[in-house]
C-alpha cells in the first residue's frame, strides 16, 4: 500500500531532520567549547550520513512514483519530500562550512564574545524544528509563523555584520577571524531561509495560496 511506504518515507526525513539539527547545533556547541573534535565529527562523520540519507530518501521516492504511479494528493507529498530531502542536505552542508570557520578561530584569539551567533543559531534549529513538524502535520499557522521568525534571524545577522565591521576597522589584526565569524552567521541565515522555503511550500500545499517574502500572511 502506497499509504506505508509514504509513512516509511516520512519516518526517514525525520530521522534525516535530527541528524541535520544536531550536525547545527554541535557545529556551534564546538565553536563555543573550542571543541576541534565535535566539530571535526560533523565533518568527518555526520556529513557523509546526511549524503547517504539524502541519496536513500531520493531512491525510495523515485522506486513509489515508478511502482504505485501516485496521483494528486500522494505525488505532491512525494514532490515534497523530495524538495525538503534536497534542503536537508544543504543544510548539513552549511553546518560543515561553520565547522570549516569554527575549526580556524578556535586556535586563535577572541575577536569578541560570542552573543549573537548562539541565539542566531538557537532561533535556526528552532525554525528547521518546527518547518519540519508544520510539513507533517500539514500545519500551515505554524508554517506562518516560521517564515516571520525569519526576520529575527535576519535581525541578528546584521547585528553580527555591524559590530564586525567596527572590529575590523579599529583592529585590523581581526580581519581574517572576524570573516570567518561572518560567514558563521551566513551559514546560519541559509539555513533560516531553507527552513523558511519549506514552510512557504506547506501553506502552498494546505492552503494552495503563494506566500513569498512573507508578504500578505
Amino acid at each position: 500500500m502506497i499509504e506505508n511506504r509514504l509513512q516509511e518515507i516520512k519516518q526517514k526525513l525525520i530521522e534525516f531532520s535530527l541528524l541535520t539539527e544536531k550536525m547545527i547545533e554541535d557545529s556551534i556547541e564546538g565553536l563555543l567549547k573550542k571543541n576541534s573534535q565535535l566539530l571535526k565529527h560533523v565533518v568527518e562523520i555526520d556529513e557523509p550520513q546526511t549524503n547517504s540519507f539524502e541519496l536513500e530518501l531520493e531512491e525510495l521516492c523515485i522506486e513509489t512514483i515508478a511502482q504505485f504511479a501516485p496521483k494528486a494528493s500522494h505525488l505532491r507529498t512525494i514532490l515534497m519530500i523530495l524538495k525538503i530531502n534536497n534542503d536537508l542536505e544543504r543544510m548539513g552542508d552549511h553546518a560543515v562550512n561553520i565547522c570549516g570557520g569554527g575549526l580556524v578561530v578556535i586556535e586563535r584569539p577572541e575577536v569578541k564574545p560570542l552573543i549573537d551567533i548562539p541565539r542566531m543559531a538557537e532561533l535556526t534549529v528552532k525554525m528547521l524544528r518546527d518547518s519540519l513538524k508544520a510539513y507533517i502535520d500539514q500545519d500551515s499557522l505554524l508554517a506562518k509563523q516560521v517564515c516571520k521568525r525569519d526576520e529575527d534571524v535576519d535581525n541578528l545577522r546584521n547585528q553580527i555584520l555591524r559590530e564586525l565591521v567596527t572590529y575590523m576597522i579599529n583592529d585590523p589584526t581581526t580581519i581574517e577571524r572576524s570573516l570567518h565569524l561572518l560567514r558563521i552567521a551566513q551559514n546560519l541565515e541559509r539555513i533560516a531561509d531553507l527552513s523558511t522555503n519549506v514552510c512557504e511550500d506547506v501553506v502552498f500545499m494546505v492552503e494552495g495560496k503563494v506566500i513569498k517574502h512573507h508578504t500578505d500572511q
